[in-house]
């Protein structure tokens, strides 16, 4: 075990977190998503902040006024592909080394190897990760593109494969047949094919989920899921709302169909019949067919999300 470092301000170390506390954490979060444009702690962590149950490690910075300056966690859900890391510092309080600071004592609490975001992929962020011995190891890309282009009228209009028909997802009822699709789309996400009942009713239970949104591709003749488009609209602090293809997904049996495509636009159409101008996602950047898929439907790389490791 390494030896914990001070910091400048008083460190407080807590396995869970009340619920006034957690309240604070997401202010952070939501105040340096305005001021650098990107949101320093990803959502499942937030959503997992208020499960008592969550395997999570919390270290809080406080100023001289007992604000929260500063915020680390350490997701020991799978020690085994190593222990995750988000930490975000105040605006005010940054320029003096309390990110360092929380850094270095996230090292401390553990040998198991870390795995550090940096949303944005921030220059500070870089420099400090480099200082304590980080690699780059993921890149994540956010991509982006207009939903009222001249060209759009032709692009919505979503070919179904012969035999497939969209429905709305059903609430309590479509929920086991959905995770275990989830789960066979993504075998080898590192996160999102691991997502439990626990992780889609949490979602459910936000205000931004809306059923109608959440459109499933069945077959005709068996009623079987086959994919699935996830939508979501943002809210965003200029008042502007986006939205997100938020998690889209096909049967490894039903690939090379064309099913993909069609259920982008469908949910593009979607959006846009929401009244919103812009749309984004986000896509691994190993992940090259769903990177030339997006391309090829209008989307531009917009930012990038890295995640570093150690160990």
């Amino acid at each position: 075990m390494r030896p914990q470092t001070s910091a400048p301000y008083p460190m407080t170390r807590l396995d869970h977190l009340g619920p006034e506390v957690v309240d604070e954490v997401v202010a952070l979060a939501g105040l340096a998503t305005r001021t650098d444009g990107a949101a320093p702690i990803a959502e499942h962590v937030l959503l997992l902040l208020r499960r008592p149950q969550a395997r999570l490690r919390h270290l809080l910075l406080r100023g001289p006024a007992g604000e929260l300056a500063g915020y680390a966690n350490l997701d020991l859900t799978d020690p085994a592909a190593g222990i995750g890391v988000e930490l975000v510092v105040h605006p005010a309080h940054r320029g003096q080394g309390h990110g360092r600071a929380l850094l270095a004592a996230v090292g401390a609490e553990t040998e198991v190897p870390l795995r550090i975001w940096s949303h944005g992929d921030h220059p500070s962020a870089a420099a400090l990760a480099v200082d304590l011995g980080f690699r780059r190891e993921r890149m994540l890309w956010q991509l982006r593109r207009p939903l009222t282009a001249p060209e759009l009228p032709d692009l919505f209009a979503p070919e179904l494969p012969e035999g497939i028909a969209l429905r709305g997802f059903r609430p309590g009822r479509d929920d086991a047949e959905w995770l275990a699709l989830n789960a066979r789309a993504f075998a080898e996400h590192p996160e999102q094919g691991r997502w439990t009942a626990d992780d889609l009713r949490a979602r459910m239970a936000e205000p931004w989920f809306d059923p109608d949104g959440f459109l499933l591709a069945v077959s005709t003749e068996t009623g079987r899921l086959v994919g699935f488009h996830w939508t979501k609209v943002h809210d965003t602090p200029g008042g502007r709302p986006i939205g997100e293809v938020y998690v889209l997904g096909v049967d490894p049996d039903a690939h090379r169909g064309g099913l993909g495509r069609a259920l982008t636009t469908a949910g593009l159409t979607h959006l846009r019949s929401r009244g919103l101008d812009r749309v984004m996602l986000y896509v691994d950047d190993t992940n090259a067919a769903a990177m030339a898929l997006y391309q090829r439907l209008g989307f531009a790389r917009w930012c990038g999300h890295v995640e570093y490791r150690r160990g």
